[in-house]
């Protein structure tokens, strides 16, 4: 049957010289200028860009035709592990009981409440499916009641571009304010006495860049700046205290972080700083027992520790340990109750909840399985004893507790339901280490039918990110069990660059060391053909964002080990992202990759592993690469310009598509059907990789993977 023929992008060589090297980029054309525009509108996207995109897309769905029942199949799956008039655990606070709720076929939440402990007199917040319709994308970014319960704002981004606008409900008459907050990040609090609102602007190139307080009831004329982020490479957040008793305003960068307070007493004080700004000093700080806690990495505590500090001597010289450091024991967070302060730990891949009473009694909450997510759910209320945590595993679908920390009890609130059933004996979990080229032990979570064999006949799927300390956990899925109940094995390799093995795990994947995060997805893969999971040639290959630049090293390095390799909006134009400072992300991301506009060994480093600049003549396996037209993290052009050059490049016969959603950003489709869409093509073209034998280096060799070209 004759294949539908790849859109060819023209070359425009553009010549970069920098730092005395030079480099030569044939699509750099693919950047509209105007991206900015873009991001607020994408419609405004430059004609031949469009052309060339929709050209690609159309390519990529004839390609992808003969799986389109398949898709459907797989969309209807996961549609039915969902329950669609699902309702999350009602939260307390005060008088009301908050929640949010779906409807039989919504895309989108209502959020509402009711009388503290009642099933009856809802009162609803906000209609998110109702406020969606007619337009292609709309998500909500934060929402929240006042504390005295009078008002409710809500952050929206109806582009993808993630510039939101917060709007305020004045509950009492159901009007919405007529005036709201324009280009905020979405970011937002109440000040404790609800009198005002706290808001973070995102400047016309996508940063974060100060905080705002309105009046609740105000207008942008009524707007005072109360932070200035003098730092274009710092992120800025905004909160309280557990105790309500102080605003804290955070900001930071991947290695170095500071902190504003402000009394909620006196809530239009100016802000006081914690402690100065020093390079590589990360701290945040928590509010509890008359004294300040500092969550903190000082005087290398690698996986940080607990600090204590008088509340009116804040500088570092009066922080004292109050939980030393303990080297593979990641303090990931804290929180602070009336009586009780609270910790989540990560050691060797699983957390733990650590909660101390008043007084030191310690005692900590933790599961038996072999792999398994634990994580603290959040909640409005101080002075109770009550903890709600998440608790789920690859093959144990969630479930919320409520943990008396008096009593240690614990009561099941909610497990999550499967109308099309579930049974989690028919799985198994299995946490595997693989051992790196420096002789570093690599976790492996794996998710497969128990009655799989481990002769290597099993097709895999092979996931991975290993950026900025996220860990992947090993959660529980309704997605990737249609490619389980397919006979596939579901493997997350836990590379260097995330925090599963603590902080320590993050920096030997970052920087100069950021090469391991590439060679461990590729021992992983090996230790697990070698113990029969699967097979070179048989394996699909998925990241997204940062993990995408992990999928496009990977595929330069070892190429014969993948069916296909899906690539979801990619982050693979290292060099020239890292050299652009007008992008959204690249000042705040140069502690993370490096500066290649004045630093030689950065730019040598990122020029020796950046996916785009290290496309070579070989044959590459099937490539899926997707993207969001408004996208402000990895812009549109990664994965085009990507694409563009794999297709030239490539010398095997296997086909390299991609998917721009016109519609949509970083997170794909806003509604949680539609998104499923996206992820049941993701799945479809594994499965499809496979059967066409896109293995052993591009070359189509057909279902057996194991033959010669």
């Amino acid at each position: 049957m004759t294949q539908p023929k790849p859109p060819v992008a023209p070359k425009h060589p553009k010549r970069i010289e920098q730092l005395g090297r030079v480099r030569i980029d044939d699509y750099a054309w693919l950047k509209d200028d105007n991206w900015q525009a873009v991001l607020r509108d994408p419609q405004v996207v430059r004609a031949d860009v469009r052309e060339h995109l929709v050209a690609e897309n159309a390519y990529t769905e004839a390609m992808l035709a003969p799986t389109t029942a398949l898709q459907a199949a797989m969309f209807e799956e996961m549609k039915g592990r969902i329950k669609e008039d699902d309702s999350s655990v009602p939260s307390p606070d005060g008088p009301w009981d908050y929640y949010a709720r779906y409807a039989i076929g919504a895309q989108h939440p209502v959020h509402a409440r009711r009388p503290r402990g009642a099933v009856d007199g809802e009162v609803v917040l906000l209609d998110e499916d109702a406020e969606s319709k007619g337009k292609a994308y709309y998500r909500v970014g934060g929402a929240e009641h006042s504390p005295d319960h009078g008002l409710y704002a809500w952050a929206v981004d109806e582009q993808g571009s993630e510039v939101y606008r917060i709007l305020i409900k004045d509950l009492a008459t159901g009007e919405v304010l007529p005036e709201p907050v324009e280009s905020s990040t979405g970011s937002f609090t109440w000040s404790p006495c609800s009198q005002y609102l706290f808001w973070i602007w995102r400047d016309d190139n996508g940063r974060p860049a100060k905080v705002y307080r309105r009046p609740a009831r105000g207008g942008a004329a009524d707007d005072v700046l109360v932070y200035d982020e003098p730092d274009e490479g710092f992120f800025i957040s905004v909160g309280t205290t557990g105790s309500d008793a102080y605003i804290i305003i955070g900001s930071g960068d991947h290695e170095t972080s500071e902190t504003q307070i402000i009394p909620a007493g006196d809530p239009t004080a100016a802000p006081v700083n914690f402690h100065p700004r020093e390079n590589g000093l990360r701290y945040d700080v928590e509010h509890w027992d008359g004294q300040f806690f500092v969550h903190t990495n000082a005087d290398e505590a690698i996986d940080f520790k607990v600090m204590t500090t008088p509340l009116d001597d804040t500088g570092r010289a009066h922080w004292r340990d109050w939980a030393p450091h303990k080297p593979g024991r990641y303090v990931v967070g804290i929180g602070a109750f009336q009586a009780y302060f609270v910790q989540l730990v990560r050691e060797n891949a699983l957390n733990s909840i650590v909660i101390t009473a008043k007084g030191g009694e310690e005692h900590a909450i933790a599961f038996d399985e072999e792999a398994f997510a634990l994580n603290l759910a959040g909640g409005y209320e101080f002075d109770t004893t009550t903890l709600r945590f998440v608790y789920e595993s690859p093959t144990t679908p969630r479930q919320w507790f409520d943990y008396d920390m008096a009593t240690r009890a614990r009561t099941l609130r909610k497990t999550q339901e499967i109308p099309s059933g579930h049974d989690p004996a028919l799985y198994v979990t299995r946490r595997l280490f693989a051992k790196a080229a420096d002789g570093a032990e690599v976790p492996i979570t794996v998710l497969m039918r128990a009655d799989n064999p481990l002769d290597g006949s099993a097709p895999m799927l092979l996931y991975g990110y290993g950026s900025y300390g996220i860990p992947m956990e090993p959660s529980f899925s309704i997605r990737n069990l249609s490619l389980v109940d397919r006979g596939w094995i579901w493997a997350t390799a836990h590379v260097r660059g995330g925090s599963e093995k603590g902080y320590g795990w993050f920096l030997d994947g970052r920087g100069p060391k950021k090469p391991n995060t590439f060679t461990d997805f590729i021992a992983s893969a090996e230790h697990l053909t070698a113990n029969g999971y699967g097979k070179a040639g048989r394996i699909v290959a998925y990241g997204g964002s940062a993990g995408g630049m992990l999928m496009g090293a990977i595929a330069n390095l070892r190429p014969d080990l993948w069916a296909g390799i899906i690539g979801a909006v990619p982050f693979v134009d290292v060099l020239n992202t890292m050299s652009d400072i007008s992008l959204p992300l690249t000042p705040p991301e140069w502690p993370e990759w490096g500066n290649p506009l004045e630093d030689v060994a950065a730019y040598d480093l990122i020029a020796g592993y950046s996916p785009y600049d290290n496309i070579t003549a070989q044959p590459y396996p099937a490539v899926l690469a997707t993207g969001g037209l408004s996208d402000p993290r990895v812009t549109y052009w990664e994965p085009a310009k990507w694409v563009a050059k794999l297709r030239e490049m490539t010398t095997g016969e296997a086909p390299i598509m991609l998917k721009i959603n016109m519609e949509a950003g970083h997170g794909g489709a806003s509604g949680r059907f539609d998104f499923l869409k996206e992820i049941a093509l993701d799945y479809a073209f594994a499965v499809w990789a496979v059967e066409q034998g896109w293995g052993l280096s591009g070359m189509l060799v057909g279902n057996d993977a194991g033959g010669h070209a």
